[in-house]
């Protein structure tokens, strides 16, 4: 398949170099940030009379090629920040600006987010003679660097250039998926297979009278929640390529349920912290994994086991590798976005009661390449990349019964490298648990 450049990503280029040109005309510097950035786009530096002031603002933009804002008149419109976005931005130290750019109109506008302070006020209110991007603006926006307390910000200098992956895993779907006719809710389906003896399943999704799954529903236990006269192969692109929100979020659902079946051996999932994480090897607990890494043959220890003394006594508490599933469908292509996470229970199988300040903890100590790390051991576990234990022979997936197929996550050469030093606080020496090697766990 030849290389595309999606609509998406054309038209979010355009709408920064629009931007970049626009803080130009108005007297700003704009400084565009790396294809690596969570939610800011560049930096606006103010300038007054050519002359650089050192006064930055923080520009996130959000292009669109043509149509209209959401209750868009003559007067204004509204715009709704999504909850990712707001939770990125309130903790900035610079003063952070939204720009709005659609290309059909060749107009801007912005908003500051300096008020953005709780979940009421995500929605912001437009104006469309006050809120231009132009050179009008340019005494609100210098007046957004006044600092109203505290100190200044601090941007690190910053190395050579790297190779960096990005947490999206593209799927590989079967050509055609299972829908069939139901007369049971979800609850209802979920009770009527729980009493199911051997061969439990879960990877199907109802969507009010209809049951979809990948899996042939008649020969599975499946058969027991439809009708069986009422079951039809269509093609995955229908559901998978749908545009409707509703049926996207129903699909990425399906896609959930089916990856927690095909890892049913090797991953729990708690649903109310919406996490996957590695199973304890039974009667041992703790569990290692090992497979290629970015340069060689490496393991981790995915469970481990921490006692109250050294060494010896009872279970404090275990640590699961673990990450967060999230699917989204970019153009035509949907894929796996993972974030790494750690999943602690008391005993390898309950979930522990208070394990906010052991996450926290962990988490300080991470730096970049922990999580690069992480990143690449959970692609290699998904796609089958691993070691047998009792050699040294790579395995690629020999896991036939595993519907859903991984690609290689999509890799970007930085002109930047991120500075350990400022990724986190340093790491400082740990509690080592009984029997683990949490040195050389990752390789890179």
């Amino acid at each position: 398949m030849n290389k595309k450049i999606t609509a998406s990503q054309r038209i979010g280029e355009i709408g920064e170099k629009a931007a970049n040109l626009q803080f130009l005309r108005i007297g700003f510097q704009f400084d565009g940030r790396s294809r690596l950035e969570a939610g800011i786009d560049g930096i606006a530096e103010v300038m007054d009379d050519d002359q650089p002031t050192a006064k930055m603002i923080a520009v996130q933009v959000k292009a669109t090629e043509r149509g209209s804002y959401v209750g868009e008149t003559d007067a204004g419109f509204t715009y709704r920040v999504r909850a990712s976005d707001f939770d990125y931005w309130r903790g900035s130290n610079l003063p952070v600006i939204l720009v709005l750019y659609r290309q059909s109109d060749d107009t801007f506008f912005w908003k500051s987010l300096e008020n953005l302070v709780g979940e009421a006020e995500r929605t912001l209110q437009f104006d469309k003679e006050r809120d231009v991007l132009d050179s009008r603006a340019k005494d609100r926006l210098a007046a957004l660097t006044v600092a109203k307390q505290g100190h200044g910000y601090y941007v690190p200098p910053l190395g050579g250039g790297e190779a960096a992956i990005i947490n999206m895993v593209p799927l590989q779907l079967p050509e055609e998926i299972y829908v069939a006719q139901t007369q049971l809710s979800t609850q209802k389906a979920l009770a009527r297979m729980n009493k199911v003896r051997e061969g439990q399943r879960y990877d199907w999704m109802i969507d009010e009278t209809s049951l979809w799954t990948f899996c042939d529903p008649l020969t599975t236990p499946v058969r027991d929640l439809v009708e069986r006269d009422q079951v039809e192969r269509i093609e995955t692109d229908f559901l998978a390529q749908h545009d409707a929100v509703d049926q996207q979020y129903k699909f990425s659902g399906l896609l959930r349920h089916t990856l927690a079946h095909d890892f049913r051996d090797l991953l729990g999932w708690d649903r109310k912290k919406k996490q996957f994480y590695f199973l304890p090897t039974p009667g041992v607990v703790a569990r290692k994994f090992r497979y290629l890494g970015a340069k060689q043959k490496t393991q981790a220890d995915v469970v481990s086991v921490y006692q109250k003394s050294k060494g010896e006594g009872p279970i404090d508490y275990v640590r699961h590798h673990s990450f967060h599933p999230r699917f989204e469908r970019l153009a035509d292509q949907w894929y796996l976005i993972v974030n790494p996470s750690y999943y602690f229970t008391s005993d390898g199988e309950r979930a522990l009661n208070y394990p906010d300040a052991l996450l926290s903890g962990k988490k300080r100590l991470d730096t970049n390449s922990t999580v690069r790390g992480q990143v690449i051991m959970w692609h290699r576990l998904l796609s089958g990349m691993e070691f047998e234990d009792a050699g040294e022979l790579l395995v690629p997936d020999t896991k036939t019964d595993r519907v859903i197929k991984f690609g290689d996550p999509p890799s970007i050469e930085l002109p930047k490298s991120v500075p350990e030093d400022v990724w986190g606080a340093k790491a400082q020496r740990s509690r080592k648990p009984s029997g683990s090697n949490d040195q050389g766990s990752f390789d890179l």
